[in-house]
């Protein structure tokens, strides 16, 4: 899969698996972090306003607790969100390409939907301005939910389901681009059924066929 990008195979840990210095993490007050970064963001609705003091403090930890775990702010919110959606958006393995990619996406709407929500458009609209936190968004959340994506597309290529050379990244593209515009630009209804809808377009049209049913 020549395509597919180098960077998703990026590591993540930069301590190369050595405990940094210092009194040994707590995995209580990493769990006590995260919750707090997620009820403050979904409180105050924007990264700016959110501090390190304000979480440390909410969760009664000291920031110095807070950079053991974390490098900076950015990265924190990244793991948060990441941490609270990991198991929901899992890629099935039902045995069919449209089926296992329309039942991630719903999961996907779904949590857009919900008040988790507002941590990805935080999220995103800081990243606009805020090189750092892009980059920790893709690298803690985008780059990982791209590798299952790779393996459930590749199944499908197995399976004689996608052509053989299909390229993962503009399909990918192609069936998640929209649910992040009308989450963002919210110009039309952000359903489940949206995910069916784009399924049929996109991968009908990977092999040529009509999405008509």
């Amino acid at each position: 899969m020549g395509q597919n990008r180098t960077k998703f195979a990026l590591a993540h840990n930069g301590n190369n698996g050595k405990r940094p210095p210092g009194r040994p993490r707590s995995e209580h007050s990493r769990r006590a972090i995260l919750r707090s970064t997620l009820k403050l963001l979904r409180r105050d609705g924007g990264f700016p306003d959110l501090s390190i003091e304000a979480i440390a403090s909410d969760a009664n930890v000291s920031k110095a607790t807070v950079y053991r775990w974390w490098p900076n702010k950015a990265a924190l919110v990244a793991d948060a969100f990441t941490a609270s959606a990991e198991d929901e958006l899992q890629f099935p393995d039902t045995g069919s390409l449209r089926s296992d990619m329309s039942l991630q996406m719903r999961r996907v709407i779904r949590v857009f939907r919900s008040e988790r929500g507002k941590v990805v458009a935080a999220l995103l609209a800081g990243g606009q301005s805020d090189p750092e936190l892009i980059e920790a968004f893709r690298e803690r959340f985008l780059w990982p939910r791209r590798r299952q994506a790779y393996q459930t597309l590749q199944r499908g290529v197995d399976r004689g389901e996608l052509p053989r050379g299909s390229n993962f990244d503009l399909i990918l593209d192609s069936l998640y681009g929209p649910i992040y515009m009308r989450f963002l630009i919210r110009h039309d209804e952000l359903t489940e059924d949206f995910a069916e809808k784009i399924c049929g377009i996109v991968l009908s049209g990977c092999n040529g066929r009509s999405s008509q049913r």
